[in-house]
Formats: C-alpha cells, structure tokens, sequence
C-alpha cells in the first residue's frame, strides 16, 4: 500500500510538471531563475539549506516538498512569487511561506521556508548593434 501511494505521488508530481510546461514556453524573456531555501522545522529550528537552479528547458514547477516525515500534501509553492516577478520585470524577491501540509502528528507550523528568488532575464541585442567580425586564419 505504502509503495502504491509513493508511485501515485510521484506521478502526480510528473503530471503537474507537465501541465506546469517549460520555463522557456511560460516565462520566453527569463534565462534563469535561482531559489535559495533554508528549510526551518517548528520554531525556526535550521533543518536544510537548499539552492534549486532553473534554467530555459527546465519545468516550470516551482512546488518544493516539505522536508517533515509525514507531512501530506504539503510542500513550498513559489510558483505565484516567481509569476509576480516576472510579471513586474523584477529581479529578486525574498520571503517566508509556512508548509500547509497536515498529519496526525504533526501540528499547525510544523515547518517553513525562508526564501530568495533570483531571476535573469535573456537580453536582447540592440538593433543598431552589428555582429562582430571573423578573424580567420590562412
């Protein structure tokens, strides 16, 4: 039963990835998106740090699992943050979201992150820009 549930989350997460798309076809302007996390378990108490780098032929699913053993249908959604951003031609946000994941032993708070999302944007050449030449050798 206990691998059932396992193989079914993980093709629900393979599903979500796909409807998510790529980064390159959600978000054509951005070259590059870096998620930095500290994972706190309870009251602030350091779990995990964690740097997640996206790049264009990545997926656009910007949901990070809770890290707390038993926690269901938890986990860290940046995808609104990342969306925000993009959105308003910004580079960096920072922030802090609580899992609201649940258990039977597991209580309200039980575990957050503090993030930073760093983003690049592709830069397009001037149109007055020409190519440099060629050196070529004889």
């Amino acid at each position: 039963m206990i691998r059932q549930n396992h193989f079914a989350k993980l093709e629900q997460i393979k599903k979500n990835k796909l409807a998510a798309g790529l980064l390159r076809d959600r978000f054509p302007k951005v070259s590059g998106i870096v998620i930095q996390m500290t994972y706190y378990h309870g009251s602030h108490q350091t779990l995990m740090e964690r740097t997640v780098n996206f790049c264009p032929s990545d997926y656009a699913y910007f949901n990070m699992a809770c890290m707390t053993r038993g926690c269901e249908n938890g986990g860290f959604d940046l995808s609104s943050v990342i969306r925000n951003l993009v959105k308003k031609g910004g580079k960096s946000a920072k922030g802090e979201i609580c899992c609201e994941g649940h258990s039977p032993d597991l209580g309200e708070g039980h575990a957050s992150i503090a993030y930073k999302v760093s983003i690049s944007y592709a830069h397009k050449r001037s149109p007055g820009l020409k190519k440099s030449p060629q050196l070529t050798s004889f």
